[in-house]
């Protein structure tokens, strides 16, 4: 249960000198007529050209029918108060269905699903495109939600009170407008709520520095004031923990992307300070021990290993000491953990492969770790933990491998809860992982599928993120459709090569995997990228120029330095929700809190190394480069619109082809739902087969 900030954000006072200085700071206007109007055109264009290929309407059906097949399995949201919670999206759906089901039969596999709120029959009712974004619910009743709501699909949620047992939102209730706010129970009758309190009260980064304390039947205006950040924190928030038959509430400040000052709030209101470091990521609190991930060592225990303090402890005045509750091994990362019933659940990964352990602390304070018996070679996701009960639910699935529900106990086989048939012939296709040399020498894993006894030079797709710490594990080809989705199906089958990288700025060995990439180390992320293109080339599954790469966001950044340092190498980049002009990024929408990954483009020292790659600056006159297909979205208030479409405009003053495609709703997901995300997933299968044909 990491506590992260979430990437939303508002816009931002705009660096006036560099927005003078470029013809193309209109299609910063995001609802600009002028900047509408290109985009329409782009847009037009892109359509004309990729929905004439053989096959688009074929391809679209059958993506929608894989997106939105009903059989799918049930993802546990969250278990609480002996009710498993869960969307649930498909065709007759598309923006779903939130409900819940006894657990019992949930756990056996016969679910009695109760809906709780309808979110396409609500914005319909209402007027209103309504995107689900989550719940918080109050302990330990779990009689009441805040539901939180987005119109479009931006980062910018209305939050309303809902009734669980009699399945309404509550007349009078709590409920806020449409902002970034964030909400958590204070008790059964207040929130801690962080939102736009109006002037001042905002950060830099647009999210919100104040947090206060509301208490039902009173308007907001008489809420009083827990903590104030600074203008230029991220954000602060509040937010609870809940521990057995304990609420912990903390107060998060975000000092930058990766440092946060975490204070618990006593019971007379007072905030005192978490000894951990402000890089330490929080995870969970079991038995009232705060469970965190060390970033960088503490003492002799090394980064990336979990440690522990008592809360309460810390809360008389008594000593506290930080003490280490399980290390991995050099080949290991921690990337999830979740806490119930006493029972600290770990979920790592070993060379890119998920393990999952359940551990307990002894009298004595120490930590036994007990192995989940599950399928090697797969990834693994710790979906909920049972709240009160040692159980955890957990998702196994690979590339060829359908995924797979169980509910696990320490000690104890899986019990099977739910598979998920075959949407297609794995025993054609093979799968191996595979390791490339970067240019320092740094091993470098990626996974390749192709069809069994592939032999010659094929078109290959390579998708990648490096950044962020986001770890890039294999997933079911048809999952995921905001990585690759059908697209990577459809794409092996046609007889080509799939691969997915796994290259530093993730989290795939700890820490230090990360920050190998960050700010001015970038460089190695991509080189990752281009050491894995060559090996391909250098093992004869494919050849230069015949190459895709794909990202988004972060990714979409990665793709755009990557065709523009080795436009002989690839041969089509498809580049989703990108950062492309990284002098601009820290003034437009979220960017100022991205400052700790790529640096502070206003800082002479930080804009020399961002300027030796920033897509945008880096386009160069006469240059054949690939021609990329660009998408995004007009709703998306994370990043910002305009980087993509300056992007294109760029690429037109100089002559060169490319590809435009953006949504109108969606947000930074580029898709509300899987009709979208259907469409989304044609037209990129058919710019990859019109730009790398087979021969």
């Amino acid at each position: 249960m990491r506590i992260l900030f979430a990437l939303a954000a508002v816009p931002l006072l705009a660096s006036a000198a560099q927005a003078a200085s470029d013809p193309n700071a209109y299609l910063e206007e995001v609802e600009g007529p002028a900047a509408i109007a290109q985009v329409k055109a782009w847009n037009a264009e892109t359509l004309k050209v990729l929905t004439a290929m053989p096959g688009f309407d074929a391809n679209r059906t059958r993506a929608r029918a894989l997106l939105e097949d009903d059989k799918r399995i049930a993802t546990p949201d969250a278990v609480q108060g002996g009710q498993v919670l869960n969307l649930w999206r498909d065709a007759a759906n598309p923006r779903g269905l939130w409900r819940s089901a006894p657990l019992e039969g949930f756990k056996a596999g016969t679910p009695a699903w109760r809906v709780l709120i309808d979110v396409d029959a609500l914005g319909k009712a209402e007027g209103k495109s309504w995107v689900w974004q989550g719940a918080v619910c109050r302990a330990p009743a779990y009689d009441r939600c805040m539901v939180a709501l987005a119109d479009g699909g931006t980062d910018a949620n209305v939050w309303r009170e809902f009734d669980v047992v009699r399945g309404h939102f509550v007349d009078g209730g709590f409920a806020l407008p449409a902002a970034k706010a964030n909400v958590a129970w204070a008790g059964n009758d207040a929130l801690y709520v962080a939102t736009d309190f109006g002037k001042d009260s905002l950060t830099t980064s647009g999210y919100p520095r104040i947090v206060k304390r509301w208490t039902r039947g009173l308007p907001l205006s008489t809420a009083t004031l827990v903590t104030k950040g600074k203008p230029t924190d991220v954000r602060v928030a509040a937010n609870v923990i809940v521990d057995g038959n304990r609420q912990w509430p903390l107060i998060v400040r975000g000092l930058d992307f990766y440092h946060t000052e975490v204070s618990h709030i006593t019971p007379n209101g007072k905030l005192v300070r978490s000894p951990l470091p402000n890089d330490a990521e929080i995870e969970d609190i079991v038995d009232g021990r705060m469970v965190a991930k060390l970033i960088t060592p503490l003492g002799a225990i090394p980064a990336g290993a979990l440690v522990d303090y008592d809360i309460a402890a810390l809360l008389a005045g008594k000593p506290a000491p930080i003490a280490p509750v399980f290390v991995p091994a050099a080949s290991q990362s921690v990337e999830q953990v979740a806490g119930g019933a006493s029972v600290l659940w770990v979920k790592l990964l070993d060379d890119v492969s998920g393990k999952l352990l359940a551990l307990r602390r002894g009298a004595d304070g120490k930590w036994a770790q007990t192995p989940v018996p599950l399928a090697a070679n797969a990834t693994v996701h710790l979906d909920a933990v049972g709240g009160k009960t040692p159980l955890a639910f957990a998702t196994v699935e690979g590339l060829l491998l359908p995924p797979t529900l169980y509910a696990v106990t320490p000690a104890a086989a899986p019990q099977l809860v739910q598979q998920l048939p075959a949407r297609f012939d794995a025993s054609t296709m093979n799968v191996e992982q595979r390791f490339a040399t970067s240019k320092d020498g740094t091993r470098v894993p990626y996974f390749l599928v192709r069809k069994n006894g592939a032999s010659g030079p094929v078109p290959a797709l390579v998708h990648a993120y490096g950044g962020f710490r986001a770890a890039q594990t294999p997933t079911y080809l048809v999952e995921q459709p905001y990585r690759a989705g059908p697209v990577a199906l459809f794409w092996v089958e046609a007889g080509n090569a799939y691969v997915l990288a796994n290259i530093r700025g993730g989290s795939e060995y700890g820490p230090a995997w990360h920050k190998a990439g960050l700010r001015e180390k970038r460089q190695n992320v991509f080189d990752d990228l281009h050491a894995v293109a060559e090996d391909l080339v250098a093992t004869g599954v494919s050849a230069k120029g015949r190459i895709a790469i794909s990202g988004r966001s972060n990714g979409g950044l990665l793709v755009g330095v990557a065709m523009e340092q080795r436009p002989d190498l690839y041969g089509a980049v498809v580049m989703g929700s990108p950062l492309i002009d990284m002098q601009r990024y820290s003034h437009l929408l979220a960017g100022a809190s991205w400052m700790g990954e790529y640096g502070d483009p206003d800082v002479p020292a930080d804009w020399a190394f961002i300027s030796a790659y920033s897509p945008y600056q880096n386009l160069r006159a006469g240059v054949k480069y690939p021609a990329p297909y660009i998408y995004t979205s007009t709703k998306d208030d994370r990043v910002h619109p305009g980087h993509a479409r300056k992007f294109a405009a760029k690429l037109a003053e100089f002559g060169d082809p490319f590809f435009y495609s953006e949504a109108l709703e969606g947000g930074h997901a580029a898709g509300a739902d899987r009709i979208e995300d259907a469409q989304r997933a044609a037209l990129i299968f058919a710019y990859l087969t019109r730009q790398l044909p087979p021969r």
